[in-house]
This record gives C-alpha cells, structure tokens and sequence, in this order.
C-alpha cells in the first residue's frame, strides 16, 4: 500500500472586513454554464475534470450535470446550490465587497480520491488564487 502525503493546511483566521471581501464560489454540486461541456456522468469511476464559471454569469445559464444527487431544486433556482445571485444581494447590501471574477464547478463524486486531491482540488484552488484572488470562497456540496 501507499501512502498518500497529507498536506495540513492551517487554520488561518478571516482579519478582513466582510464589507470589503471579495467572495468566490466553489461547488461540488456539478455546476455549470449551459455552453460548456456536461460533465461526464457515464464514467463510473467519476469525472475529475472542473468548470470556471464567470463571476458575471446570468444564472439562468448555469445547469447541473450530476448523478449522484438530487438536484431536482436546483434545476427550478440554481441559487440553491450556487448561490450567485443570493452574492450579489450581499454586494448590493454592502455585507461583502464584490464577486469574484471567476467560480468553479466540478462533480463531486468520484472513485479516484487520489487523483481528487493531488491533481484536481490543487488544480482548482490555483486556478481561484491565480484568476478570482478572492478573500473568502463559499464552498457548497453535492
């Protein structure tokens, strides 16, 4: 057997003001624009791919591609799992700065935790570090 490395991330307090953050979103609930490719729910070992969704997106243009959950109440407002425009109320009420330029969708499942944590969720949390520098990001599940 192998062992997988465990990287710790420390806890690491918010010292900002919320009135000033910047929020992004990250969802394992398989979200994603109505344009891009579905993700690949034929797959059985899961689909380790993830999707970069616009901070500007109209969320009537965001779908669920995932098999694993019900996602019945998202499919009538998407807001219950990707909660863009409940951030925008925030943004409007000046309880947090702005959205983030860029989220990321990806499905959840998967039989391939190895490859989840060395490759995807690090490929995931650069791309937010690199393409939304949020302050806070709001993760919700699947």
């Amino acid at each position: 057997m192998v062992a997988i490395s465990r990287r710790c991330v420390p806890f690491t307090p918010f010292e900002g003001g919320l009135g000033a953050a910047t929020v992004a979103l990250v969802t394992a609930g398989g979200v994603h624009c109505r344009d891009q490719p579905p993700f690949n729910i034929a797959d059985d070992l899961g689909d380790e791919t993830f999707r970069v969704i616009p901070g500007d997106v109209d969320a009537a243009e965001l779908m669920v591609t995932h098999h694993h959950y019900d996602h019945a109440d998202a499919d009538r407002d998407i807001n219950v799992q990707f909660p863009i425009e409940r951030l925008r109320e925030l943004v409007a009420e000046k309880l947090i700065g702005a959205v983030a330029a860029a989220h990321v969708g990806f499905m959840g499942y998967t039989m391939q935790l190895r490859k989840m944590y060395e490759e995807t969720a690090p490929a995931i949390a650069d791309h937010i570090d690199r393409h939304a520098r949020p302050d806070a990001v709001v993760l919700t599940g699947g």
